[in-house]
């Protein structure tokens, strides 16, 4: 058991299982079975008194997601406080090229699509980088490349979700709700503040007896305040205290990451990917002719690749943001290819562009697959030989074996 847990933990094993729950529900979802598959995803159950009468697809989404978003925002605080990013000239890098590489996409689909009426709406499908997917690719792609890259990746993924995500709460939602708002965020006050203050819970109280409920509950309030229920899961990764106080072996950021990462790899990632990426491809001539297909896949391929990376050298040279030593030019453009896997925060800015209009909507979802397929190749296109070059230069540099005498 502990060698599958060890097994688990790690992105490469994770990222194959993600990749092929995903490749199963689109084989799923376009095969004669294609009915079964829109019924069990589709499958609802929950409280509908707190309004979590949800179906399977968004338990994944709203509910497993968020404790990926938790690992995510864990680590990062982890890199802020002890590692990478805890220069602000390296930290401010991948911050610039989150917000080039929301803009760009938005402004190449506009521009497709100006003067095309409803169809201009959908400006903000190919804003966001699916964080899931894309690390998952690049553990199972770049094995060797610099941990310096993971790090650009998942600061820039979580910039570039939180943009989405305010895009969605100020332009494609009508009922946005302040008070389960509000009471979030105060509870995630709490939930800082007890991280701090072990000695309010007391000697006889569990950690996790507190935390776990207290996070149940700022879930449940961020999913009821209309605003997308993960960025609860990366603001509490983000609180987590990574110091050490009396009595304690291990700090509560690194051993919340120990217990949850092979649940989250082995099983919430899979299946969140197998009830997400079941997007069916039906006449595909005329989804490739329509402009808000085009859009999304030259925003997502050609906009994510020129905001960021071109961001990135931009913000180099007029500001004091500098690149790691570790990395070159050439790994940004491979992981600003690998930033256009766009997913799902781009399937549900799809749902929320085009409700009363289903073939845009079923044009936008599939250009979201095509262009993630399209980013994945490319990333691994230029990924592949620099994880290669990377490897060949450790062993290079390998300090060689003498033999015993």
């Amino acid at each position: 058991m502990k060698g599958l847990l060890d097994a688990l933990r790690r992105d490469a094993v994770g990222g194959f299982l993600l990749i092929g729950a995903a490749v199963l529900a689109v084989l799923w979802a376009n095969s004669p079975w294609a009915g079964s598959y829109e019924e069990v995803r589709h499958f609802s159950f929950g409280p509908e008194a707190l309004h979590l009468n949800l179906s399977l697809q968004h338990w994944a989404a709203d509910g497993l997601l968020t404790l990926f978003f938790f690992i995510v925002g864990n680590e990062l605080k982890q890199e802020f406080v002890n590692g990478e990013l805890r220069h602000p000239r390296r930290a401010m890098l991948p911050i610039v090229a989150a917000l080039c590489g929301v803009v760009l996409p938005a402004g190449i689909f506009a521009v497709i699509n100006f003067g095309q009426g409803p169809a201009l709406s959908g400006w903000g499908i190919p804003m966001a980088t699916d964080i899931a997917f894309a690390v998952a690719v690049l553990a199972v792609i770049g094995k060797h490349l610099p941990p310096a890259l993971r790090t650009f990746l998942l600061t820039l993924a979580i910039v570039d979700d939180l943009a989405a995500i305010v895009v969605i709460a100020v332009f494609y939602t009508d009922d946005l709700s302040w008070l389960p708002l509000l009471g979030a965020i105060a509870l995630l006050v709490v939930f800082g503040l007890l991280q701090r203050s072990s000695k309010w819970l007391g000697s006889r109280v569990p950690s996790w007896a507190v935390f776990v409920p207290l996070g149940v509950v700022i879930w449940a309030l961020m999913h009821a305040s209309g605003v997308h229920a993960t960025i609860a899961g990366a603001a509490m990764g983000m609180l987590m205290r990574t110091s050490m106080q009396a009595n304690e072996q291990v700090d509560p950021s690194h051993r919340a990451e120990n217990a949850l990462r092979p649940f989250v790899m082995g099983l919430a990632l899979p299946v969140f990917a197998l009830f997400s990426a079941g997007v069916v491809f039906a006449d595909l001539g005329s989804m490739l002719t329509d402009t808000v297909s085009i859009g999304i896949i030259a925003g997502l391929v050609g906009g994510k690749l020129l905001g960021i990376a071109g961001g990135s050298w931009v913000a180099t040279k007029i500001t004091p943001a500098e690149l790691n030593p570790t990395l070159s030019w050439i790994d940004i453009v491979g992981m600003s290819q690998l930033a256009g896997i766009g997913f799902t925060v781009s399937l549900l800015i799809s749902e929320l562009s085009y409700p009363d209009n289903p073939i845009m909507l079923e044009h936008g979802k599939s250009a979201v697959l095509i262009a993630s397929a399209l980013a994945t190749l490319l990333a691994i296109v230029v990924l592949g030989p620099r994880s290669a070059h990377y490897r060949a230069k450790a062993q290079s540099t390998a300090p060689e074996s003498t033999p015993h005498e």
